[in-house]
């Protein structure tokens, strides 16, 4: 049964941080099927994925691609155009106070009052009473 180490693969990928990603990906890689490019020993998938990089059986730019494939996140499906249906119908007098089909007293144009007048006029018409 071969054995291999970290110093081993450092000299195909120096930085032990970017080998440990690498050989972490071959294994999974293993895992899903791909066909292995040495002999299994009785070894487990990581030390498979060390040795094969040991001893330069996979592509390490491949494998580096098929890297950040699986990290990267695919972006959200943009929302389907669905057609909105209203739970409550918007012509419904949902809260009593006023029917909404009702126009506004003559006397009463909406541009002409203010957030006090328009305050007080609601207080009134819940049954509050102006308020100062």
């Amino acid at each position: 049964m071969a054995r291999v180490t970290v110093e081993d693969c450092i000299v195909q990928v120096p930085n032990r941080f970017e080998l440990v990603l690498l050989a972490a990906q071959r294994a999974r890689n293993i895992s899903r099927g791909e066909q292995l490019q040495v002999d299994r020993d009785n070894d487990k998938n990581p030390v498979v994925a060390l040795r094969e990089i040991a001893d330069q059986k996979v592509e390490l730019p491949a494998l580096e691609q098929d890297l950040i494939k699986s990290l990267s996140r695919a972006p959200e499906p943009e929302p389907v155009e669905e057609e909105v249906l209203d739970l409550i119908d918007t012509n419904a007098n949902i809260f009593g106070v006023m029917d909404v089909n009702e126009e506004l007293p003559a006397d009463m144009q909406l541009e002409d009052v203010d957030a006090g007048d328009m305050e007080a006029a609601i207080a009134a018409e819940l049954g509050g009473g102006a308020q100062e």
